[in-house]
């Protein structure tokens, strides 16, 4: 009876493991992210049309085996300039954001841990920031600045600051009081030991999380800034700058802003799939799922 008495105990005490799993969305979420990166990265290799050469006489031409997607307006391969330009987007997409991360997230955790002085003129300094219009201000300075992938990468990278350093202090202001970072200090730890070593591996997951979801947002900004113009300029095509061109072909032929479009959709949904998946598994709040 005893023995019964004690089995049940340790059934009724001991917890039930449960694995977090991923569906079969986040999976096909990823593999379009790597199928994009690899064909934008070697489109060199793989294409035998340059984004930039024009023929006058096959203007709108319907897709065909040697115009897989169709030409343009000004007879360009369509294919050729829907894979340049994911290589603009994505540039755009992915540099903006370390930027952010990079100048935010080391912001964050600072003010997050010394908290005082610091962490008010940090979040003051963010809070000014956020004041101005996103949209506005991107508007501002890529007119002042002049229409490059350098100047567009700086400003939508400043612009991602706050947001991550918000991210990052908010993971370190949780953390900061935990148990093993007590113990380090109580060791004579020094504080870089105790940031680079305690607290910065642990806020680095859920900032990669939110990195995804910035890249998503990075582009479709890009692309809406290309679409009004004020992207790359000409010659140099991205996916914004292409449905900004293929609106004046809607009647004639829809699918020069439609296939930019869609691709721009496609990439924006992985990235979001992947990030707020990555999120709910690195979020402790989540539980076991």
């Amino acid at each position: 009876m005893a023995v019964l008495d004690i089995g049940i105990d340790t059934a009724v005490v001991s917890p039930v493991r449960r694995t977090r799993r991923v569906g079969n969305l986040f999976w096909l979420a990823l593999g379009w992210i790597i199928f994009a990166v690899f064909v934008a990265t070697f489109a060199g290799f793989l294409l035998a049309h340059s984004p930039t050469d024009m023929d006058m006489l096959e203007r709108r031409a319907s897709p065909s085996l040697v115009h897989w997607l169709g030409t343009d307006a000004l007879g360009r391969d369509e294919l050729a300039r829907l894979v340049y330009g994911a290589r603009i987007s994505l540039i755009v997409g992915l540099c903006a954001p370390i930027i952010g991360i990079t100048i935010g997230g080391a912001l964050g955790i600072l003010a997050g841990y010394f908290r005082g002085r610091f962490e008010t003129i940090v979040v003051g300094s963010m809070d000014v920031l956020l004041a101005f219009p996103p949209l506005v201000f991107a508007l501002a300075m890529v007119a002042f600045l002049g229409q490059s992938v350098f100047n567009l990468t700086c400003i939508l990278g400043v612009l991602g600051i706050p947001a991550f350093m918000r991210v990052a202090r908010a993971a370190t202001l949780s953390l900061a009081e935990r148990e093993f970072v007590v113990a380090a200090r109580a060791l004579g730890a020094s504080h870089a030991r105790i940031l680079l070593h305690e607290l910065l591996p642990n806020v680095l997951l859920p900032l990669f999380a939110f990195f995804l979801l910035g890249v998503a947002v990075t582009i479709v900004v890009e692309g809406a800034l290309s679409f009004l113009g004020l992207g790359v300029p000409p010659p140099a095509s991205s996916w914004g700058s292409m449905i900004g061109e293929g609106r004046e072909s809607l009647e004639i032929a829809p699918r020069l802003a439609f296939i930019p479009a869609v691709t721009m959709f496609l990439t924006v949904l992985s990235f979001n799939l992947v990030g707020d998946t990555l999120r709910a598994l690195t979020d402790p709040r989540q539980g076991a799922l």
